[in-house]
């Protein structure tokens, strides 16, 4: 089996990612990054999701991008936002996170002698962040293939993202199929210490919304209102 990173940030994307490409042959890596998010429960869970799927190794980088803030997921000075998923970038995105999480994919990758990145991200049912359009994972996959001694030297490397033109209940559905317990992601952005969800925020409306439409009952624990 060659070995694959699967960036893995204890959501349902993500954990669907890494059961795509175990059943696609691949060895998994998973790599969490803690990079100050104000909803770390998700780290817990991303080591909960690779012990689960069977991850052959699970790392987590820390990386403080809550010194730079201009995120509410990184800025508890910028509230986040509860009042219904609306068109635009919402304050929640976070500069630069995917370029800086594949940048660490791809240098644990190369020392790895593999050739595979795989991440969750999705580009229709999603909040509309910028790094998670196809252009980005195609302009990414290029500059992979001119920044690394492997790649120049006639390894060419792949960035993988098997969700970006799937709806939520097709992620869902395709989770389910491979045996994913979605009742150990996380996927809310401002869960309680024990990991209960808002229900509020953007990625619980989506998530909620996206079992609804797959018929499959959702397993997450809700913060009591």
């Amino acid at each position: 089996m060659q070995p694959a990173v699967i960036l893995l940030s204890g959501g349902l994307d993500s954990a669907t990612t890494l059961a795509i490409a175990r059943e696609e042959g691949f060895a998994p890596f998973c790599l969490s990054v803690d990079y100050g998010q104000r909803h770390n429960a998700e780290l817990k869970a991303a080591a909960r999701v690779a012990a689960a799927l069977g991850a052959r190794a699970h790392r987590t980088v820390h990386i403080d991008m809550n010194q730079f803030g201009g995120s509410a997921l990184t800025d508890p000075g910028i509230a986040v936002p509860t009042a219904g998923v609306v068109p635009g970038i919402p304050v929640t995105y976070v500069p630069a996170r995917n370029t800086i999480m594949l940048s660490l994919a791809l240098a644990w990758a190369e020392v790895l002698g593999s050739q595979d990145i795989y991440l969750g991200v999705n580009a229709v049912d999603y909040s509309g962040y910028p790094d998670c359009r196809p252009e980005f994972i195609r302009a990414y996959e290029t500059l992979a293939n001119l920044a690394t001694k492997a790649a120049v030297e006639g390894w060419r490397l792949h960035i993988h993202a098997p969700l970006i033109e799937m709806t939520k209940a097709e992620i869902i559905g395709r989770g389910t199929e491979l045996g994913v317990d979605f009742g150990l992601t996380v996927s809310c952005y401002q869960p309680d210490p024990e990991g209960r969800a808002c229900g509020l925020c953007d990625a619980c409306r989506l998530r909620r919304a996206g079992f609804e439409t797959a018929r499959v009952p959702d397993p997450t624990s809700y913060q009591a209102r």
